[in-house]
């Protein structure tokens, strides 16, 4: 056998002696796994690489399957690569970019002479077909760093460029697939038969890209409709565009130039003038007196409630916040989780029938005694503090379940104004390489929490996937009955979040398994050029996370 180097594999649990050379397709192959959709990736050492991984040293591996978010990561963008090469085999001179996750897929936009037709769509669908039956390698080529920008230029591909020649990096790897060239910061697989099932619809003026369900690999995920969400990614990616400002190259370009502070102000403004047409809405209705505000983690809603207090006063009413978590029922009547753990994310948490007739005691105009919930004991208690609504009283209450129809079923949906609130990254890193939203609340939750709860980005990452896994449940499933939908992300504020989230990213040690997710977000920050932070308003909502906010938390 010649040279050998040790694995262990945790797939199998044992240490498995193979060839020197051998790459990480060759050892899935030997070592005759049960992974039914066929192995897309692995983790080396907790960093995740492609099958294309060659051997040379002992390593920990562990491969990878759709079933995982890393695993889905390398399948998504291989079909993303698949997709440009149907466009450029069928229609040279169109460009694709990869716009939006919504509707459980990807809206693509094409920008193309005569738009985007069923008949394209077809035939792009037939096209890709094709491609992935040819069994077509995609080639792992690295090279000089100006030798890819020379490339991706001359290609007419500027957006790559730009992020390339931004990211200071010597060496740039990039893949080929049946000569056509493309850029992304992750790995693809092997071989595009590889892609076992996929779909392309017609989708507003664009396609909506369609992917396995990671939790039933066999069918597809399903279509979700999301009109409001859609709508504000668009509205967000005709500012960028007014701008000139869609994709991190071209945003690291702009600070070159001298115009961070432009491109601040100018996000901090477009953010503010929103908040503030929402609090004319309400207070153009007077039997409106229920703010209701939810949205996932480290969405930024509490300073955006906050921020809506402040326009609600401008326009002559008067905000009072109630904290839904004053609602929980005592501890021993709090469901628990699949762990035994006490579960105060369910809505089974909430004592719904207390809430909702202090609430409808309040509309009838009577005095209401609020509660307090005591953490420290587990019990619930009377506060001391006493409400009565006056005409220009408002109520605000924010929380993960306020747009769930059970918590208000008693109240009176015209007395209530619904509003999601979550942070809807739309900067892309170029046009083939989107920044999913959960990075960035991921990013700010990491900062936050060593700032102000004294968590480790370990502990951060470690907890992320229980956090998700709620926000699936009890969150979610409620944002498209909003009655307004907002995006708290700021256009700059990834490369804002960089200076302080590097260095606890880098504090992930190589032998915990959060280790290959915080590897991950260090490289894909490294594509953004730091900017300060000084020039930030102290209401900005980003100094929630950052700090030097001038509101009480």
């Amino acid at each position: 056998m010649g040279k050998t180097v040790t694995i262990r594999c945790k797939n199998t649990g044992k240490r498995h002696k193979v060839p020197m050379g051998f790459t990480l397709e060759e050892v899935y192959e030997m070592l005759e796994l049960d992974m039914p959709h066929g192995a897309t990736s692995a983790k080396v050492n907790n960093k995740v690489e492609g099958l294309h991984f060659m051997f040379f040293n002992d390593k920990d591996v562990e491969f990878l399957d759709i079933t995982s978010p890393s695993g889905l990561r390398t399948y998504t963008r291989s079909l993303f690569f698949v997709l440009y090469k149907a466009l450029h085999d069928l229609y040279p001179s169109a460009r694709l970019r990869i716009d939006t996750p919504v509707s459980n897929g990807y809206y693509c936009r094409v920008f193309i002479d005569g738009g985007v037709t069923p008949a394209l769509v077809d035939a792009l669908r037939q096209r890709m077909h094709e491609i992935v039956k040819a069994d077509l390698p995609f080639h792992r080529i690295t090279c000089p760093t100006e030798e890819a920008v020379r490339l991706f230029r001359s290609s007419g591909l500027e957006d790559k460029a730009k992020l390339l020649e931004g990211y200071g990096s010597l060496y740039t790897t990039y893949y080929t697939l049946d000569g056509l060239a493309d850029y992304f910061y992750g790995s693809l697989l092997i071989q595009t038969s590889q892609l076992y099932l996929f779909d392309v619809v017609p989708y507003d003026e664009g396609l909506l890209l369609r992917l396995p369900d990671p939790a039933h690999p066999d069918r597809l995920r399903p279509m979700r409709e999301q009109p409001k969400m859609f709508d504000v990614f668009r509205e967000q990616h005709r500012w960028q565009e007014i701008l000139g400002v869609t994709t991190i190259g071209e945003f690291n370009e702009e600070c070159d130039k001298g115009h961070t502070n432009d491109l601040i102000n100018v996000s901090e403004a477009l953010q503010e003038k929103k908040i503030s047409r929402i609090a004319d809405k309400i207070h153009a209705n007077p039997r409106l007196k229920v703010v209701l505000i939810a949205g996932p983690s480290s969405s930024g809603k509490t300073t955006f409630s906050k921020r809506l207090s402040v326009q609600l006063m401008a326009s002559g009413l008067k905000p009072e916040p109630i904290s839904l978590d004053d609602y929980f029922v005592d501890r021993v009547k709090t469901p628990r989780d699949a762990d035994g753990n006490y579960d105060y994310e369910s809505i089974d948490a909430m004592n719904i029938p207390l809430f909702n007739r202090h609430i409808n005691a309040l509309l009838a105009g009577e005095e209401v005694e609020l509660p307090r919930y005591n953490f420290q004991t587990g019990r619930s208690e009377m506060s001391g503090r006493s409400l009565r609504l006056t005409p220009r009283t408002i109520l605000i209450l924010e929380g993960i379940h306020a747009l769930n129809p059970s918590l208000t079923a008693d109240i009176l949906d015209e007395r209530k104004y619904k509003i999601y609130a979550s942070a809807l990254t739309t900067i892309l890193l170029d046009d083939h390489n989107y920044i999913p939203t959960t990075d960035n609340r991921l990013l700010r939750r990491i900062v936050r929490d060593y700032k102000y709860r004294g968590h480790s980005a370990e502990a951060t990452i470690r907890q992320w996937p229980s956090v998700r896994a709620g926000e699936e449940r009890w969150i979610f499933p409620y944002q498209e009955q909003a009655d307004e939908m907002v995006n708290t992300a700021l256009l700059f504020e990834l490369a804002a979040l960089r200076s302080q989230a590097l260095p606890l990213l880098e504090q992930v040690p190589e032998n915990v398994p959060e280790y290959s997710e915080a590897y991950r977000l260090r490289k894909f920050l490294s594509y953004l050029k730091p900017i300060s932070t000084k020039g930030l308003p102290p209401t900005s909502l980003l100094r929630e996370f950052l700090g030097g906010s001038t509101f009480k938390y």
